[in-house]
């Protein structure tokens, strides 16, 4: 599936501001105490190239073969390697980008290759790779977590060289919005070829190395694109004041941000985004499965001043999962107001066991969260403002793999993440249906709702896609109603690049497509 965070000043914003310099102080005498190393260093940076793109990057690729890729950067890398079936517009509704379609029944569509379509390794692309591709996907040996979306599928068969017909098991009108998978060559998944080790697509870009340092890939018109893992993101800032990297997207703190942009070297670019950021709740909890608690935690938490003071205002308020532009997208909502004095009311009215509160006279939560530096500055925040209400968040930071897998098994009674990417509506009954409690699903939070189901299914079985979007509307109204989790933000997409870099396009899901344009004018 594919699947990101960003007046006048209350108590709170003040706390969150004053908390975010603190921050941006020791960020900043961090940088200027390192800042002799990039003068000292400068006369040995790097020259310019114009030849090569470098990019600053967390980490490696995790999947470079499309049919596995699961992560965010594997699948925006994938995209530049690899060419897909279709892809989506402005509003996330699918659009061709190998083939276009017709649906000649509800269980059947046909889908036309473009002609023109060639593998890097010279190999025409025709209908027979289509084909290999899914039923690779769809072979339970084969062990593809992108095997669930395509479930619905009866058969794919070659009709002639370039068209290729899917039959259904059943209607399902978002069928054509799964179908983004990079097509790989049928000779090569015959011969099992290591796609990870050496990527061969019809993508914009070929495949040239990758190695512990670095991932090399080349534009047609032979600029090489060079993705620098760096982990550290203060360490990514100097080298793109020392020109050791051209530019980075996103994963910086928001107090490294602020520093770029008082950098007369470096220039951040930004754009709306779609990654929605959300708290989540465990609903097997006796305390958190009451609506009452959920409201006054929603309503403790001051949404706004949080993306005014740690964000600078670069993220929006989020009601949806799906950003209000989309099909399916409600504008009209944006989630809880902040608002202290009802939530305390609220807990007033809960029915919490004698014995519960702490020594303080708190009612108690544990609330996990990474041990990302931002996510955990925001943790204190919202353990601060809640603290005002009468609810004492106990923040448990972990690394990743660890804070991932007690959020996939359950053990939590808060958290926070982010669904990043997201494109279909389908992803609600992967995120809230019944029967999507972890290992069938994300419903994390193992949230039931009897309305929720009967809605989803009811979407589900519509064949118009009109129906199906006022369906999903009323869905996302009921999630809210019910407060199936805490919608926070959708945060905005940022690139910090340097100078010389012209040229490159921001996409709201944060892919990576406009480095197929971007060009280096300067040194």
């Amino acid at each position: 599936m594919p699947l990101i965070e960003r007046s006048s000043k209350t108590a709170n914003s003040a706390h969150a501001a004053s908390l975010s310099r603190r921050q941006f102080l020791k960020t900043s005498v961090a940088l200027s105490s390192a800042g002799f190393l990039v003068s000292a260093l400068s006369a040995c940076a790097p020259q310019s190239n114009p030849n090569e793109i470098r990019v600053g990057i967390t980490a490696r690729p995790r999947m470079l073969d499309p049919r596995k890729a699961t992560d965010a950067l594997s699948s925006r890398v994938n995209r530049l390697l690899y060419r897909q079936l279709i892809d989506f517009d402005e509003q996330f509704k699918p659009k061709p980008d190998l083939a276009d379609w017709q649906q000649l029944s509800p269980l059947h569509y046909r889908f036309t290759l473009q002609t023109d379509s060639v593998f890097h390794n010279g190999q025409r692309l025709t209908s027979a790779d289509v084909v290999a591709t899914y039923k690779s996907v769809l072979d339970p040996d084969f062990g593809s977590a992108h095997s669930g979306s395509l479930k619905g599928i009866a058969s794919i068969e070659a009709v002639g060289q370039y068209q290729v017909d899917f039959i259904l098991k059943e209607p399902d009108p978002l069928f054509v919005g799964r179908l983004v998978i990079g097509i790989l060559p049928k000779s090569l998944i015959d011969s099992e070829h290591k796609f990870q080790e050496s990527p061969i697509g019809s993508g914009a870009c070929q495949f040239v190395l990758m190695n512990e340092q670095k991932l090399v890939l080349k534009r047609p018109d032979g600029v090489e694109l060079v993705f620098i893992p760096v982990k550290d993101a203060t360490v990514r800032v100097l080298k793109l004041q020392k020109g050791e990297l051209d530019m980075v997207q996103n994963d910086l703190s928001p107090e490294l941000v602020h520093y770029c942009q008082q950098q007369p070297e470096l220039i951040v670019d930004w754009r709306a985004g779609t990654n929605f950021g959300y708290v989540g709740f465990n609903f097997e909890d006796p305390l958190l499965s009451q609506l009452a608690v959920r409201e006054a935690i929603a309503m403790g938490i001051n949404r706004q001043a949080i993306i005014d003071a740690m964000f600078d205002g670069h993220a929006r308020l989020a009601g949806g999962l799906l950003v209000p532009e989309h099909w399916s997208g409600v504008p009209e909502i944006n989630g809880f107001e902040y608002n202290p004095n009802k939530a305390k009311a609220l807990l007033k009215q809960a029915k919490i066991p004698a014995g519960l509160l702490n020594s303080d006279g708190l009612l108690e939560f544990s609330y996990k969260t990474s041990n990302d530096p931002t996510r955990i500055r925001l943790a204190t925040i919202y353990q601060s403002q809640l603290k005002k209400i009468g609810i004492h968040l106990n923040v448990q930071s972990y690394d990743w793999g660890t804070f991932y897998n007690d959020i996939k098994k359950g053990r939590f009674q808060m958290y926070s993440l982010a669904w990043v990417g997201v494109k279909s509506p389908d992803i609600f009954q992967y995120v809230f249906d019944s029967e999507a409690i972890p290992p069938n699903g994300a419903n994390r939070g193992r949230y039931r709702d009897a309305k929720a189901d009967e809605l989803i299914q009811q979407a589900l079985e519509q064949t118009d896609l009109d129906e199906q979007a006022k369906t999903y509307r009323a869905l996302q109204i009921h999630l809210q109603k019910t407060l199936a989790a805490i919608p926070l933000w959708y945060e905005d997409q940022y690139t910090v690049s340097r100078t010389g870099m012209s040229g490159y396009q921001l996409f709201n899901d944060g892919r990576l497509d406009g480095l197929l344009n971007v060009i280096k004018v300067g040194s």
